[in-house]
């Protein structure tokens, strides 16, 4: 599973410019006005080679607060108590305050392993304000600017080395082909109020979950096991995810994170969608976050009892329409409420699991590659001809292919799914996504010919006539 680390710290003291930097894109809002991020902000994040749970809170402000400020306060120590590592951010431009002080008390009480980043430290002459949180017991401080990316690097590498003695490791190993009577993890996922518990409550015949009206019944993430001819599944209901937007309640977001833990946690995913209230963005948005965890998928329509059969049909075509991007999931039209299909879900997650986990011919597949480059090589960029050299499958669940090439920041996106395309006509991977990673070709180390050491000869000779003409 993925480390989740926490950015915590006072108001106003770079912790969403920081987490801009490291997700490689703005997605916290960032102003000078202390309190701008008042919910936790989640991003899938790339430290080193280590994949992590990047999570942006509001600022730790102690003493009397309103409302909003309890809110923002009890969702940060959510948010250290969630954690697996904690990145504690102070402003290292400026002597430590009463406030940074409570913050350092509240993560040592948490016990949690963590590093001091000292923000806005651009000149040497912060050195000294460093020093004084050295004196307070915190260890492993880190001077950077976020602001201007200085420090970064040694930050990260820093981060990576601590969740490596942690046990996290960079990548994972490849799986081993299950067998059919190993149990397969499905995670239930959808906005608040699709049906999710009710689908699950028809799934196993009994009502295990509190099934209401009310937006958010379901917070934590609740596991079911069932056996179906012989295959155990374990389902994971889970919390409706919303937008980001309204995530505002302290307890909210962190039933959206375990929510999302349950995904990596499975290797199928269940898109329950309201076929009553018809395709949002939000459906889409958490369609594409599965696609980016590289999990199998069905979409399923959920209270098709409400719809008539034409709007049904027109549902289906909207569906493929804003789900172009998915091509390859499978779409289910249910009724929680009469039964009708449910039980196709297990039929199709056994297919969708030996779907990611078939054996292929390396040569076979290097023969069907080739043949595609030959039809259609590469397009050049920027001027430059782009090389594709080798492809292996590398690893099962999800099916992993590694592709060497000769820039892969220039390979254009239309190409990449080029070859996605070769590969599912010839091998399928029906119901799952398929990891395809670019990778640079590794350059081999010249070696020095006679000539090489002939002119290098000369070349010295040459310098020292010069240097005894110059005497």
């Amino acid at each position: 599973m993925k480390p989740i680390i926490a950015i915590i710290g006072k108001p106003n003291v770079g912790k969403s410019t920081l987490f801009n930097r490291m997700v490689g894109k703005k997605v916290a809002i960032t102003s000078d006005i202390a309190g701008t991020t008042r919910d936790r902000i989640y991003q899938s994040c790339e430290i080193g080679k280590m994949e992590t749970i990047l999570v942006d809170t509001g600022g730790l402000q102690y003493g009397k607060k309103v409302s909003l400020e309890g809110d923002v306060y009890a969702q940060t120590l959510l948010a250290i108590q969630e954690a697996n590592f904690i990145m504690f951010i102070v402003d290292g431009s400026l002597p430590p305050t009463i406030e940074d002080q409570h913050v350092i008390r509240t993560i040592l009480k948490a016990k949690k392993p963590y590093i001091c980043v000292a923000n806005k430290t651009d000149r040497k002459s912060h050195e000294m304000e460093i020093g004084e949180y050295y004196r307070m017991g915190v260890e492993n401080i880190c001077p950077i600017s976020a602001n201007h990316g200085t420090g970064i690097d040694e930050m990260e590498i820093l981060v990576e080395k601590m969740l490596k003695k942690l046990g996290y490791k960079k990548e994972a190993k490849p799986v081993v082909l299950k067998t059919d009577k190993e149990r397969i993890n499905i995670a239930i996922l959808g906005r608040p109020n699709v049906g999710k518990s009710s689908l699950l409550n028809k799934l196993i015949g009994q009502d295990k979950m509190i099934v209401s009206d009310i937006s958010g019944t379901t917070r934590d993430t609740v596991d079911t096991e069932i056996d179906w001819n012989g295959q155990k599944f374990l389902l994971k209901d889970t919390a409706g995810i919303r937008k980001r937007g309204k995530i505002g309640r302290e307890l909210e977001f962190w039933s959206v994170l375990r929510g999302i833990k349950a995904l990596e946690e499975s290797e199928i995913a269940i898109l329950v969608i309201d076929a009553s209230e018809g395709i949002v963005s939000q459906d889409s948005h958490i369609a594409g976050y599965i696609k980016d965890e590289k999990k199998g998928l069905i979409i399923l329509l959920n209270k098709i009892d409400k719809l008539s059969t034409e709007a049904a049909e027109e549902l289906t075509h909207q569906l493929q329409h804003k789900f172009e991007f998915l091509p390859w999931s499978p779409i289910i039209m249910t009724s929680a409420l009469t039964g009708k299909n449910i039980t196709k879900i297990f039929d199709l997650a056994s297919k969708i699991h030996k779907e990611r986990n078939k054996d292929i011919d390396q040569g076979e597949l290097k023969t069907i590659i080739a043949e595609a480059i030959s039809r259609h090589a590469p397009p050049r960029s920027h001027g430059r001809t782009i090389t594709m050299y080798s492809i292996e499958y590398t690893k099962k669940d999800p099916p992993t292919f590694i592709v060497t090439v000769s820039n892969p920041e220039l390979f254009h996106f239309s190409y990449k799914r080029y070859i996605e395309r070769i590969i599912r006509e010839r091998y399928g991977f029906s119901g799952t996504a398929i990891d395809l990673r670019f990778y640079k070709k590794e350059e081999g180390i010249k070696r020095e010919t006679h000539h090489d050491r002939m002119e290098k000869g000369k070349a010295k000779k040459n310098a020292l006539k010069k240097g005894s003409g110059k005497k």
